[in-house]
């Protein structure tokens, strides 16, 4: 029998599903007939109930994934596999305290509440009020966020958590709630990130290398189907391509040490040398200028001569 409360996804003949809440006495009702709410309560997921035009209908349980694919939307929301893979990169899991900003629709929330568990718990902030409620409403009807705290709250004026054991920013200007983001973690967290367009994904990365970040990945994820007919096996015609790009990592202390024993080869010196003279220009660019300057050499100049140094 399937229980009264369940989330059950009613798939048709032509392969639509819709995902509704069994409740007893609220029967179901869609173009090819109603069905009745005691008639699916007496089923079993995986099971066929005709409806009232005498067409059969699938009754299945309702997946995480169900439940992402079918929530309310007022924004743009955060892809099933993208939130499969933000999870695992952040540890979501018992115990864990996790920090999202903006909320938006709900998405990445519902995954975080459903990898958390009971004994988890995520923080997510969202400046604007009518997303919070979206989020919140989206949550009670996919029957999960007990372990979820909405904050309504601009993170421009941090967090409302310390020592979290990870954080993900879904927001337009990461780079700048990074010394919130440092406050809001615990030494060696997991921070994620996800931005649309590269430029976004530059800045970003300027901004970690000026603090202590390690472990840097930059990633997007694509998503081909292939047509499952033994005999005719072959990709499908379309497939869930670029959806945003992600960013993971990881607090980690400098140590002059570790850094200079790593073993670099010629592109790693010249990487090294590049971001040395980004971190000198924009010391450069945020000091007071000095009243007799001792050489006109600047970090440019340095990494050029380096550079040709290099590569005789």
């Amino acid at each position: 029998m399937i229980p009264y409360g369940s989330l059950v996804v009613y798939r048709t003949l032509k392969g639509r599903s819709y995902v509704k809440r069994l409740e007893e006495g609220q029967d179901w009702h869609s173009n090819d007939g109603g069905l009745s709410a005691a008639d699916v309560h007496a089923a079993h997921f995986g099971a066929v109930v005709t409806t009232s035009q005498g067409i059969p209908i699938r009754v299945q349980e309702a997946t995480l994934y169900d439940r992402l694919k079918n929530l309310k939307r007022q924004t743009q929301v955060i892809y099933p596999k993208d939130i499969a893979y933000i999870c695992l990169k952040l540890g979501a899991g018992p115990g864990r305290t996790i920090i999202e900003a903006g909320s938006g629709s709900g998405g990445l929330t519902m995954g975080l509440s459903w990898f958390c568990g009971p004994t988890g718990r995520v923080v997510t902030h969202e400046a604007r009020e009518e997303f919070l409620k979206l989020a919140r409403r989206n949550l009670d009807w996919a029957g999960l966020g007990e372990n979820v705290e909405l904050v309504l709250r601009d993170i421009a004026d941090g967090f409302t958590v310390t020592g979290a054991d990870a954080l993900f920013l879904d927001v337009r200007t990461p780079w700048e709630y990074l010394d919130h983001a440092l406050a809001a973690v615990r030494p060696g967290a997991m921070l994620g990130f996800l931005v649309p367009t590269v430029d976004q994904v530059s800045r970003l990365l300027l901004g970690l290398e000026k603090r202590p970040f390690a472990e840097v990945e930059v990633c997007e994820i694509l998503v081909r189907g292939w047509k499952p007919v033994a005999d005719r096996l072959r990709p499908e015609d379309r497939m869930t391509a670029h959806t945003g790009f992600l960013i993971f990592c990881r607090q980690q202390d400098d140590s002059e040490v570790f850094e200079s024993l790593k073993p670099m080869g010629t592109r790693e010196r010249k990487q090294e040398a590049a971001r040395q003279a980004r971190l000198e220009a924009a010391e450069d660019a945020g000091a007071p200028p000095a009243e007799e300057p001792e050489s006109r050499e600047t970090p440019l100049h340095r990494l050029l001569s380096f550079i040709k140094g290099g590569s005789r």
